[in-house]
C-alpha cells in the first residue's frame, strides 16, 4: 500500500528536541496513540520497542523506518518524522538518522506490511526527496513533500 494513502497531517511532524533513539519512539507513539484511540501510548511504544529489539530499522543515509504490530486495528497508521538533529539509531551505515517514517499495522496483514516498507523504501530512495524532506521548515511542508513524491 502507498504512504500516502496511511499518512495524515496530524502525525506528520519537524520535530526540534528528539536527542535519542526512546524519546523519537515516543514521539512515534504518541502520534499513532491519536489515530489508535483503541491502543494506549504505552501498548503501541512496546511494539515499536520490541520491533528495535530484533535489530535496528535503521536503513542508512540517515533514515529509519521504525515498524509493529498491533492487534485488533483494521488498516495500518503511518507516522512521519523530520528531527532537526540527526541521532544515533544504530543504523546499519552506523550513521545518524533524521528521517523517521513509522509504520504501525495489523498483526494478521503481513503481505500489506511488507509491500507498505517496500513502498516507504523507494519513496525514500529519492535523492531529491529525501533532500527537501531535510530542509522542510513546518509539520506541513514535511507532509507535501511526502505527499508530492
Amino acid at each position: 500500500m502507498n504512504l500516502k494513502f496511511l499518512l495524515q497531517p496530524e502525525s506528520t511532524k519537524r520535530l526540534t528536541n528528539c536527542a535519542s533513539k526512546k524519546k523519537v519512539l515516543e514521539q512515534i507513539a504518541l502520534l499513532a496513540s491519536e489515530q489508535l484511540p483503541d491502543h494506549s501510548f504505552d501498548d503501541i511504544l512496546e511494539s515499536l520497542m520490541n520491533r528495535e529489539k530484533l535489530g535496528s530499522t535503521g536503513i542508512g543515509n540517515g533514515i529509519a523506518i521504525p515498524h509493529g504490530k498491533l492487534t485488533n486495528i483494521k488498516k495500518a497508521v503511518a507516522v512521519f518524522l523530520v528531527n532537526q538533529d540527526a541521532i544515533n539509531y544504530d543504523a546499519i551505515d552506523k550513521r545518524p538518522v533524521d528521517i523517521f517514517c513509522a509504520l504501525l499495522v495489523p498483526a494478521d496483514q503481513c503481505d500489506t506490511h511488507l509491500s507498505t516498507l517496500a513502498s516507504i523504501a523507494k519513496l525514500l530512495d529519492n535523492k531529491e526527496t529525501v533532500k527537501n524532506l531535510r530542509r522542510a521548515e513546518t509539520d506541513l511542508d514535511v507532509y507535501n513533500i511526502v505527499e508530492a513524491a
